[in-house]
């Protein structure tokens, strides 16, 4: 339908239903968490009973977000974690694009699918797996050479391995995408103006991929600090957040968890934004 065609009454409503009905869907669970974040009861959930801090700061017995250590390790080791996902996913990823738009060699197209097929295995079969494969690895370097590899054991280097292996693919279409885009006429020029190959990498090359570069490491961060499926079948005995908050909702449930999820909240759309401004202004510099 045209734009500028006046709209029948019908089409107007159920436009602004859907819209308002879907946004609910997506935020209303977000605003309850956060709400109740403040809430002065024992229990993360209605009836309202006032408003407190008592859960961020603790009062009267109650253990707040920032006295509970165990709570604020667990951030810590999520972002520990995210961080060298992220490293990892961006410095494999940008590679792997160059790989994929500036060479030829038999069996490309066969190797961007597989690159691809991380994405679409559950992440509770990708940990397994993982698992399986590393305990067979460390367990025969044990029992052949009597080595003890234990970063291939259930820990932290194992759940940052775990996540690499499907966020690095999405960190690989992101950069890709944009190194699709760009025009090599510029390095040529470069190269028949005297310039090497690491100095058009440097001041051509890269600065172009900025934007693509901040969106994927924002992306492999935050997709990293909320990963819970993999996480949990290579965790060990130093749990990130999703693991922590997972066996505290079975012990039972307190605001805490919702005071946890409002400073995520918080913490993810800030990072969001700030990621989004330095893209847009990343893209503005390469286009002048």
């Amino acid at each position: 339908m045209i734009a500028s065609l006046p709209r029948p009454a019908w089409l107007r409503v159920s436009t602004v239903v859907y819209a308002v009905a879907f946004f609910a869907f997506l935020f209303l669970p977000l605003v309850v968490v956060a709400v109740f974040a403040f809430n002065d009861a024992p229990y993360p959930a209605p009836p309202w009973r006032g408003f407190t801090l008592d859960w961020f700061v603790g009062h009267a017995g109650r253990i707040g977000l920032f006295a509970d250590s165990a709570m604020l390790d667990s951030i810590w080791t999520s972002v520990v974690v995210a961080c060298w996902v992220t490293v990892l996913s961006v410095l494999v990823g940008t590679a792997n694009a160059f790989l994929i738009e500036r060479t030829q060699f038999r069996g490309k197209q066969t190797l961007s699918l597989l690159m691809l097929a991380p994405l679409v295995i559950p992440g509770v079969i990708l940990g397994i797996s993982i698992l399986a494969f590393a305990s067979r690895i460390a367990n025969l370097a044990d029992d052949l050479y009597g080595l003890e590899l234990e970063f291939l054991r259930p820990g932290l280097p194992l759940v940052v391995l775990g996540q690499f292996s499907y966020i690095v693919s999405i960190a690989t279409l992101t950069i890709t995408a944009r190194l699709k885009r760009f025009d090599i006429t510029l390095e040529e020029a470069a190269y028949n103006l005297g310039a090497s190959r690491l100095a058009v990498l440097w001041t051509i090359t890269l600065p172009y991929l900025k934007p693509a570069l901040i969106g994927s490491a924002a992306i492999s961060f935050l997709m990293s600090f909320e990963n819970f499926n993999t996480t949990l079948m290579l965790v060990g005995s130093d749990s990130p957040l999703t693991v922590m908050m997972y066996g505290r909702m079975r012990e039972g449930a307190t605001p805490v968890l919702n005071a946890v999820s409002l400073l995520l909240m918080v913490a993810s759309a800030v990072l969001a934004l700030t990621m989004m401004r330095g893209s847009k202004s990343s893209a503005s510099n390469s286009n002048i």
